[in-house]
């Protein structure tokens, strides 16, 4: 199946009626509550598909503080000159305007399990029947010695994406006639397993318009890591000679930084570069913890609902969740928030509730038209989301195929965000 808008949207959960309520915070009318903490894939997509598919029959509050969201994927895209920067951002105006769910701009701070309140940074307090923690990721603190959140001005992340999409975009175009970009690459688990290489990729694909004889220096605590040879085949054929990867057995898990000097140090060996894009370990949202959902640095949750294993009245969705073997992708998210909503749905207005099922694609594009793309069908145990069959693009692949990959993620694209958005 072509997947293009209308066929990703049709390929989800079977629709209900379309829900019209007023968008007036707490008028619920004996209604159940439900309340939803972050607007990304997961967070967006469960408040559009609980709104209209009960029909009026849930009240949904959305807690998202930005009034525009930028995607991450395809946010590499923007790097290396592919889209626009408007291209991955949206609104949520369609989802108060056309699905009736109060969407309120605002931090998330505090979560009172006890009382099934939110407390929010301007002060008021919402109140909730069920709970739905899709926050994201946030960084670990001294991940990467020298760095922190403080310094991500100097060495941008990028992996929240938005200004700091923007800014690691300046930095590269910016650099001196053959300067060195260097990326510090996260450790496993984190959002977006193919991410960090199609940024170099993307990276890879500017520079050599812009600057050709600029160099790329991948500093990597990882023995291998997501379609590593369908990337360096890749680099070899568009990139050659640009692009230099230090593994864990080079000193690339003993990696520290100096953003004030412009310094990378790997296993002892200083390298001044031109710019660092430091990706740190990470863990679930905040909010996840604060709200005591979490075991280490992410949320488990039931395979079948994705309901917390902390408190049945809460379900985290997306990367801040620990749950089996979904990649933290924003397909996956989306995949786990309709099976999310059919759950609560289910539990609050006695709807039928079926099997649950999620799937996952990524897509990375390597060059122009040069595509690929790796997946899987996943199916809930009592134990985990457990992987039922997969793909992968093939080295060697033709032209045409590796075109064709390329424009299915165009399609992909446009569906999702009108899955999440409306």
């Amino acid at each position: 199946m072509k997947l293009d808008r209308r066929g990703f949207i049709g390929a989800g959960v079977a629709t209900a009626a379309t829900l019209s309520a007023p968008m007036v915070m707490g008028a619920s009318h004996g209604k159940p509550k439900v309340v939803i903490i972050g607007g990304g894939a997961g967070g967006a997509t469960a408040a559009r598909y609980i709104a209209k598919d009960s029909a009026g029959a849930i009240d949904v509050t959305l807690i998202e503080p930005t009034r525009t969201y930028y995607t991450c994927f395809f946010s590499n895209l923007y790097i290396g000159g592919f889209r626009d920067f408007a291209s991955i951002g949206h609104s949520y105006g369609t989802l108060a305007a056309e699905y009736g769910i109060n969407v309120v701009h605002d931090w998330a701070i505090d979560v009172d399990r006890d009382a099934k309140t939110v407390t929010l940074a301007g002060g008021s307090s919402v109140p909730y029947d069920s709970l739905v923690i899709s926050p994201g990721i946030d960084f670990i603190d001294g991940a990467v010695p020298g760095w922190d959140i403080s310094a991500q001005n100097a060495m941008p992340h990028a992996y929240k994406a938005g200004s700091q999409t923007q800014l690691l975009k300046a930095q590269i175009e910016s650099m001196p006639s053959g300067g060195t970009y260097a990326m510090v690459a996260p450790p496993n688990p984190y959002r977006c397993p193919p991410g960090p290489y199609e940024r170099v990729s993307m990276v890879a694909h500017l520079l050599t318009q812009i600057n050709p004889t600029a160099k790329i220096l991948i500093v990597d605590p990882k023995q291998k890591f997501s379609k590593q040879g369908l990337f360096e085949e890749g680099w070899d054929k568009h990139y050659g000679g640009m692009i230099d990867r230090i593994g864990p057995d080079f000193g690339g898990a003993n990696v520290s930084v100096d953003p004030g000097a412009m310094e990378v140090s790997i296993d002892g060996e200083i390298e001044k570069v031109d710019v660092c894009n430091v990706i740190p370990a990470q863990k679930a949202g905040r909010i996840a913890e604060i709200a005591g959902v979490t075991e280490g640095n992410w949320a488990p949750v039931h395979a079948h609902d994705m309901r917390s294993k902390l408190d049945d009245s809460v379900y985290v969705l997306g990367d801040a969740s620990a749950q089996g073997d979904m990649p933290k992708s924003g397909f996956s998210a989306n995949s786990q928030a309709k099976v999310c909503a059919m759950a609560i749905r289910g539990a609050l207005t006695g709807s039928s509730v079926f099997p649950a099922k999620f799937s996952n694609t990524c897509w990375s594009l390597i060059e122009t038209n040069d595509g690929i793309k790796v997946g899987a069908a996943y199916e809930a145990t009592d134990a985990k989301i457990a992987k039922t069959s997969g793909f992968v693009s093939q080295t060697g692949e033709d032209e045409a195929l590796r075109k064709q990959t390329y424009e299915e993620s165009v399609g992909w694209y446009a569906g999702i965000s009108a899955d999440m958005f409306g």
